[in-house]
């Protein structure tokens, strides 16, 4: 799935007309000499498959290429990859894509296409020059345009002014820029944006192109704030209110980032957690790019309400995390690498704590999105112990890594960790050194739920987050309150202290008993995995039917499920405050109701 969409784009093209197509190539260093060859790789009778290849012969880099040939008459291309090809009667014409048109010396790069027809390429033309070596042209990208200017702001629309671009060839329109995403192509110095919601900030920006197509860098930003509207603020107190964006929540959840707006929630919540990066060969990486930065929203999809185009430079959630903290200033977003699945990673990371942090910061500031990130949340599931796979890196490594991260990003990012809430004796919370590792961190977020769940198939059925112990309770330590009070005990300030809620249940069937302590046969029936169910659905499926150590728990049928509800999570939040605790986070957004009310329940109940 992931990689469909650069073919797609590559056919798409075909379609175009050679004014929307796009050369991003940087400027010549210098005239340099460079060849074009042609080879026919296929023929099947009804059509054939042709191949360019460009080499760079010269001593200096070729900064961009466009291959010009003749077809006779009845020969013509019917689709093209790793290039944009246009054509005007018998004349064709081939232009680099944005991520090929660089060549050092020595190198080479293809092209291809399928065509009909029985005639062969002639009058060949490379950069204006011969396709057999030789000189080629240099062309050197436009400069950056002025920074733009506001004026006539209003609820809906912006009047933008920008001093001109220059270039060695001529400049042949601005591409102008809101958020980071085009919305127009204008051949003058000026534009006026409409169709903006009112009492909303956003941010400009304008790119020259030249009439060989190629686009200079992007100017200065300015702000623009449109009258009207009303702002909602940011969440009242100073507490931490974060929820976690799972990365894959856009695939069969088919939840964006676009429904923390239409929620209501993104103005009940200070911070996001994007979920999850990767942790491979000891490095921090990007897990899945196609919905990281390349999926496209459409204009109804996207935060900003406008639609991404094949050709800009980043897309997917980062993008619509770019345009939500542009709508909601206060918002601030960290990278969360790790996780159950790819926690196997910091066993090597460990190994080396300071490349690690090196490579985590470079993926946080890639220059495509270093405006998204403000910091970096570490999942590690657990140092020197087990999860789902086990670790003996040694009771210090955690803290060891933790100060690299901060000695890494320094003071102005936000370098936080999701962590054990096991408070049993000799549990994992006494596994690792988390009281040290305490002073590299800006919080903790104290995973305190799944202690109990259907991964135990026959019971005893209990709460898997349980605020506090009770009788019967099936491992003693397993709660939140234990859990607080032991990091406490290891010196970890309240206030770095985050509780943890889920916004899903757990669940058994086979059970008899409506109290908890009932014996069970499995996992009850879940939408995407046994045993877990979304709060949003077992709201209406299975009603809460009791309440036990500070949270809820139903039984229907024969199945007996535990969650958090509203009226729960207003307990919980009460105890956290009590506790001077430093805020609330949740897992995930996606398990909320499409109104949001769980996530109103933490915004509530935290000052």
């Amino acid at each position: 799935m992931r990689f469909r969409h650069r073919a797609v784009a590559g056919f798409a093209t075909l379609l175009l007309p050679l004014a929307a197509l796009v050369g991003l190539a940087s400027p010549a260093q210098a005239a340099t000499s460079a060849t074009a060859a042609y080879a026919k790789t296929q023929d099947w009778g009804t059509g054939f498959e042709g191949k360019w290849t460009v080499t760079n012969t010269g001593t200096t880099s070729l900064s961009s290429w466009t291959v010009e040939w003749d077809f006779p008459s009845g020969t013509s291309v019917t689709s093209a990859w790793d290039a944009d090809v246009t054509s005007s009667g018998t004349h064709w014409t081939a232009k680099n894509k944005s991520w090929n048109g660089t060549l050092a010396p020595g190198a080479s790069v293809s092209f291809g296409f399928n065509g009909t027809g029985s005639g062969s390429p002639s009058n060949c033309l490379l950069n204006g020059g011969s396709c057999d070596g030789g000189t080629v042209p240099g062309d050197s990208a436009p400069s950056a345009p002025g920074t733009p200017t506001a004026s006539d702001i209003t609820d809906t629309s912006a009047k933008l002014t920008w001093s001109a671009a220059t270039d060695d060839n001529g400049i042949k329109n601005y591409d102008v820029l809101r958020d980071g995403t085009k919305v127009a192509t204008v051949t003058t110095t000026s534009y006026t944006d409409t169709g903006l919601t009112a009492g909303t900030d956003y941010s400009y920006t304008v790119q020259a192109r030249d009439t060989a197509d190629q686009t200079g860098p992007v100017s200065g930003a300015v702000a623009v704030h449109t009258t009207g509207g009303t702002t909602d603020p940011p969440p009242s107190g100073d507490k931490v209110k974060l929820g976690y964006f799972t990365e894959w929540g856009v695939y069969g959840r088919n939840y964006h980032v676009k429904n923390l707006v239409t929620s209501g929630s993104a103005s009940k919540i200070t911070h996001i957690n994007y979920a999850f990066g990767n942790v491979k060969d000891g490095k921090c990486t990007v897990d899945d790019t196609y919905a990281a930065y390349d999926k496209a929203y459409t204009a109804d999809q996207s935060v900003s309400g406008t639609a991404d185009t094949w050709d800009q430079p980043l897309r997917g959630n980062f993008n619509q995390l770019r345009q939500l903290k542009a709508k909601y200033p206060n918002i601030k977003v960290l990278y969360s690498f790790g996780g159950w699945t790819y926690s196997g990673g910091f066993t090597q990371a460990a190994a080396n704590p300071a490349a690690f942090a090196a490579s985590c910061k470079a993926v946080v500031e890639d220059p495509r999105w270093a405006d998204v990130f403000d910091g970096i949340d570490i999942d590690w599931e657990y140092p020197n112990a087990c999860g789902l796979t086990c670790d003996t890196s040694g009771a210090a490594a955690f803290r060891t890594l933790m100060s690299a991260l901060r000695s890494e990003f320094g003071s102005s990012y936000l370098v936080t960790a999701a962590i054990t809430a096991d408070g049993s004796s000799g549990g994992k919370l006494d596994a690792a050194d988390y009281g040290g590792a305490s002073a590299s961190v800006d919080w903790y977020n104290v995973m305190t739920y799944d202690y109990f769940g259907a991964f135990d198939a026959d019971g005893p059925t209990a709460p898997h987050s349980p605020l506090t112990s009770y009788s019967g309770i099936p491992t003693a330590g397993f709660n939140a309150a234990d859990a607080i009070a032991k990091l406490k005990t290891k010196g970890v300030a309240s206030t770095k202290l985050l509780l943890g809620i889920g916004f899903y249940g757990r669940g058994w069937t086979g059970v008899t008993q409506a109290a908890p302590g009932g014996s069970a046969t499995g996992a009850a029936p879940g939408t995407y995995e046994a045993g877990i169910e979304d709060y949003k659905v077992l709201k209406t499926s299975c009603p809460a039917t009791g309440t036990i150590a500070g949270t809820a728990y139903a039984y229907c049928g024969n199945n007996w499920w535990s969650y958090d509800t509203p009226a729960t999570i207003a307990g919980k939040m009460t105890w956290a405050e009590n506790q001077g605790l430093g805020g609330a986070f949740f897992w995930e957004f996606s398990g909320d109701t499409s109104d949001g009310e769980l996530v109103s329940a933490i915004n509530s109940g935290l000052s």
